[in-house]
């Protein structure tokens, strides 16, 4: 479902940028800055890079992109 909002100028002008850097839409790139707000309010203590690798891990593995972790058996 979507929801009509109103959003500054500045920050769609901002997205606009970053969208087209990022191959997104505007919508998708607000969208992105959004759950990325709260990741990071629900996580204070973890770093951006951190998170970004989690976010990554995550979208490799819904695809299938992963290898299991085997441990070495000694």
């Amino acid at each position: 479902m979507s929801t009509v909002i109103r959003i500054s100028d500045e920050i769609v002008d901002a997205a606009k940028i970053r969208a087209k850097a990022y191959h997104r839409s505007v919508s998708g790139q607000i969208e992105y800055w959004t759950k990325l707000g709260q990741i990071v309010e629900d996580n204070p203590d973890l770093p951006f890079p951190f998170i970004q690798d989690i976010l990554l891990a995550k979208a490799q593995s819904e695809k299938g992109e992963v290898i299991p972790y085997e441990p070495d058996d000694e």
